[in-house]
């Protein structure tokens, strides 16, 4: 077979002849490439052999005679006898070069009236259909072939990574999985950007080089905020020891004989950014630092737009289907970890549990994603550093409807496995918040009541004992009790609120 050649030379008339002989000579070779050949590619006393056998096949759903071709265009082509695998090998090799180079020739010839015209849009898609032209050659899985070695390939899968959270990993089936996507979800200021880079950070200690993009923080913040939880430094205390942080940082690598891996973290302007954009940094990151990325984390997705598609101002929907359709399609590409996050809903405001409807935007997003992980907070759980993961959708796992708890040291931000008692840490996280909810909605039925006297033994619960009137300001103290409240006296307060 002829490489590389001139190309102007190498598909002579001679050789886009012989494909047509392929092509009718072979039901396989015609089926394998239908959906990439065109007329138009081939020269102009070629084409009417071309555009019969497609219109042949499919109205007749059956190649064309020799005979038929030859009588119907007008050229004198031959049946190929006796081609065998190897022939077919050379035949799909050349005619899956032969089309896209073909095409990209259609590009370049029609180039400058497309630049004439302004129409940059159909150039930059018709150079991505132009690249992305070629044969079928994966066939899948043989179900009944060999089922002990497919099952052995399942069950030595290296596809799966852990999160560095083996309550986590449980839920997830070992962990997550590259060309996936998974999206942290959590009302503002509820912890995303917190969880995606202690997440970078996991893998990063697991010796993965991470790209972590952020659309919204600085580099600086996220960098100051990694400093804190790798050596444990409250970050308002960084700046005062730079040297002893920098130790602590070349020390904290070579611990444990793992080798970590690399952390970059690339600032990009937000509601402007697009898969695309970050597809290109990857390729000028790769370049320049010879590091193939393992992982990525995009802070975060709703402030992605998409590339592909412009989106009519305020069609959520439409922009958060291709914005997340083209991050996963990124993560597969290059075989990456892909982590992101997304911003919980007006509704999800003192919610006890969440579901997807509290996901803000459109389903869209929520039908792309791999796995989906809901994060939530309360006063009473941010002052035991504790945060509870609810598994809204995993799709390699039985997790959802699951969720797991997590510690997180206040000062570091550093987020761990549960230093609790595993048994019965989220239960009580979960009876604590039932019963708060519960009194709030006590609460909010007796300011409907005029008549309301406030029971003596709620108020010496919270402290307000005396003066003990039906004014506003009392009743006001009353509804605002103390978030600072521990199991049982919540529980008490509770029983005392039901009597009144």
């Amino acid at each position: 077979m002829v490489k590389n050649n001139e190309e102007s030379n190498y598909y002579n008339s001679e050789l886009q002849q012989l494909l047509i002989q392929f092509m009718v000579s072979s039901p396989d070779a015609y089926v394998r490439c239908q959906n990439i050949v065109e007329p138009s590619y081939w020269d102009e006393p070629l084409r009417p052999a071309v555009r019969y056998i497609k219109n042949f096949v499919n109205k007749y759903k059956a190649l064309p005679t020799v005979e038929q071709v030859n009588t119907e265009s007008k050229i004198r082509i031959d049946k190929i006898d006796d081609i065998r695998d190897n022939h077919l090998s050379w035949f799909y090799d050349t005619v899956e070069s032969f089309c896209r180079h073909k095409a990209m020739e259609q590009l370049i010839l029609d180039g400058p009236k497309l630049l004439e015209d302004g129409r940059y849009a159909e150039i930059e898609k018709r150079t991505r259909e132009n690249m992305l032209i070629s044969l079928q050659k994966d066939l899948g899985t043989d179900y009944f072939t060999n089922p002990a070695e497919r099952l052995e390939r399942m069950r030595t899968k290296t596809n799966t990574t852990s999160t560095g959270w083996k309550d986590v990993d449980e839920k997830l089936y070992g962990g997550l999985n590259r060309g996936e996507i998974t999206i942290f979800a959590a009302q503002s200021g509820g912890g995303k950007s917190l969880f995606l880079q202690n997440l970078a950070l996991n893998w990063v200690m697991m010796g993965l080089n991470v790209v972590y993009i952020t659309l919204e923080l600085s580099e600086e913040l996220i960098g100051l905020r990694i400093d804190s939880m790798v050596t444990n430094i409250p970050s308002r205390e960084i700046f005062r020891d730079i040297e002893n942080v920098a130790i602590r940082l070349n020390t904290m690598k070579k611990k444990n004989g793992t080798k970590w891996g690399k952390l970059q973290i690339k600032s990009m302007p937000g509601a402007s950014t697009t898969a695309n954009d970050i597809k290109a940094y990857l390729r000028e990151y790769e370049v320049q630092t010879g590091v193939k990325p393992d992982a990525i984390c995009v802070d975060y997705l709703d402030l992605l737009m998409p590339y592909s598609v412009k989106v009519p101002a305020g069609d959520q929907f439409i922009k958060d289907k291709y914005t997340s359709e083209e991050l996963r399609a990124l993560a597969i590409e290059y075989n990456l970890l892909c982590a992101t996050a997304s911003q919980l809903n007006r509704g999800s405001v003192e919610q006890e549990s969440f579901n997807m409807a509290h996901i803000a935007g459109g389903i869209s997003k929520i039908n792309t994603t791999d796995n989906l992980i809901a994060i939530q907070t309360s006063a009473l759980m941010k002052e035991k550093g504790e945060f509870k993961l609810q598994f809204l959708k995993t799709r390699s796992s039985a997790g959802v409807g699951s969720s797991v708890m997590l510690s997180v040291n206040p000062d570091s931000l550093r987020i761990t496995d549960y230093i609790g008692d595993s048994s019965s840490a989220s239960s009580s996280a979960s009876e604590l918040d039932r019963i708060t909810q519960e009194l709030r909605e006590k609460r909010q039925k007796l300011t409907l009541n005029k008549d309301y006297v406030p029971n003596q033994k709620i108020s010496s619960l919270l402290g307000t004992e005396n003066n003990i009137d039906n004014s506003d300001a009392q009743y006001e103290q009353e509804q605002n009790f103390p978030t600072k409240i521990d199991s049982a006296r919540l529980r008490n307060l509770l029983k005392h609120s039901r009597n009144d």
